[in-house]
């Protein structure tokens, strides 16, 4: 039986498209799958850190850590990792970087960390603000910084300046704490020596003498050294340093009768801390007291007194009042004026105004003028 030329061609295109349709199902057949196209696995493993101990919430570890990593994928097998081995890092580090990357049929999947890990305090360095006052002593209040250092973590903190301002004690101390950014802290002190009181200088006395005057004092037992300066100073100065020591008194000498010279003890202790006194003195000859001018109030009898003199068997004491209103003859050499007395069979009476007074000493070589002076009598 014949075949058309029509139904021919219709055959021949039928079997074109099946034989089309089976070569393109085996080319797909044969190709390798591609990432994320797998039939039953479009996705790539899951990759999770695990650390132990947990990580801090700060992310710094203080102690040895060991990572490890959990990797799963339950859609296929796991079939490569890299870097997922179990490491324990003992050494002080910044951020050591760890990379874990695996391989299932969904494809390839990494993460990443950096173990932080710092277990060494940090150092602390108190810092005073300025150096010691005097021979490595403080005599007023200091403070003290903190400054922290850190290689790893770095610092936090560190505590507030503090200022010390006693007791006084040859040891004090000051303390401050820092604290790095992975929590590890540290403390640091100083020592220091500290005074800020004062020695003291106590039972001061002054002796006038002729064209001298004794000083004297007591100074405490924190005393290092005692200064005495003296105003007029010597050679002309205004004022100058006479003595400088350990002593409890001083002698000065050649002095001018008449004049006023100011006086300046100071203590001083090893911290530099300083207390003085100050006494004013009119300088005396022969004649004692009352210093020359001063000022005695009637209410305040006066007595007279000179240096006494080897050998005089006794003295002569006379008082001028424009004249001679009193003349006496004591042993010793002083004499207390009274309010009223008689002299040249005349009623006499210490009365305000200014006094000249002159005494004598009498001796196996006769009579020597010791020297005069005046008071004022003041109402």
């Amino acid at each position: 039986m014949s075949v058309s030329p029509t139904l021919l061609r219709r055959r021949r295109r039928r079997a074109f498209r099946r034989l089309v349709f089976v070569g393109a199902l085996a080319l797909v057949l044969s190709a390798p799958p591609s990432a994320g196209s797998v039939p039953g696995d479009p996705t790539p493993p899951v990759v999770t850190p695990v650390y132990s101990p947990t990580l801090p919430a700060n992310g710094w570890f203080r102690g040895s850590v060991t990572l490890s990593w959990l990797v799963v994928d339950p859609e296929s097998i796991i079939l490569n990792m890299t870097g997922c081995g179990v490491t324990t890092f003992t050494a002080d580090t910044p951020g050591h970087p760890v990379t874990c990357s695996a391989e299932s049929d969904g494809g390839i999947r990494s993460a990443s960390v950096r173990i932080k890990l710092d277990r060494t305090p940090p150092t602390v360095t108190p810092i005073p603000e300025r150096a010691a006052d005097a021979n490595g002593w403080y005599n007023r209040p200091v403070t003290v910084s903190f400054a922290g250092a850190d290689a790893t973590s770095g610092i936090a903190s560190c505590s507030a300046p503090t200022v010390y301002g006693g007791p006084d004690v040859a040891t004090a101390s000051v303390s401050g704490t820092c604290t790095d950014n992975a929590g590890n802290a540290a403390v640091s002190a100083t020592s220091f020596k500290y005074d800020a009181t004062a020695p003291s200088l106590t039972g001061f006395t002054v002796t006038p003498g002729n064209r001298r005057v004794q000083l004297a004092w007591r100074p405490s037992s924190d005393t290092q050294v005692v200064e005495l300066l003296r105003a007029p100073g010597r050679n002309g100065q205004g004022q100058s340093v006479i003595y400088r020591g350990r002593s409890t008194g001083y002698l000065d000498t050649g002095l001018t009768v008449g004049r006023k010279y100011e006086y300046r003890v100071t203590g001083i202790d090893e911290a530099a801390n300083r207390s003085e006194h100050v006494t004013k003195v009119v300088a005396t000859g022969a004649l004692l007291s009352p210093a020359p001018a001063a000022s005695i109030s009637l209410k305040a009898l006066p007595t007279l007194q000179w240096t006494p003199v080897k050998g005089a068997r006794y003295y002569n004491v006379q008082l001028i009042r424009g004249h001679k209103v009193l003349s006496a003859w004591p042993v010793r050499p002083s004499f207390r004026l009274r309010r009223t007395w008689t002299y040249n069979r005349q009623r006499q009476r210490l009365r305000p105004g200014k006094y000249r007074w002159y005494v004598w000493s009498r001796s196996s070589r006769g009579f020597r003028l010791l020297g005069s002076s005046t008071f004022v009598v003041m109402k």
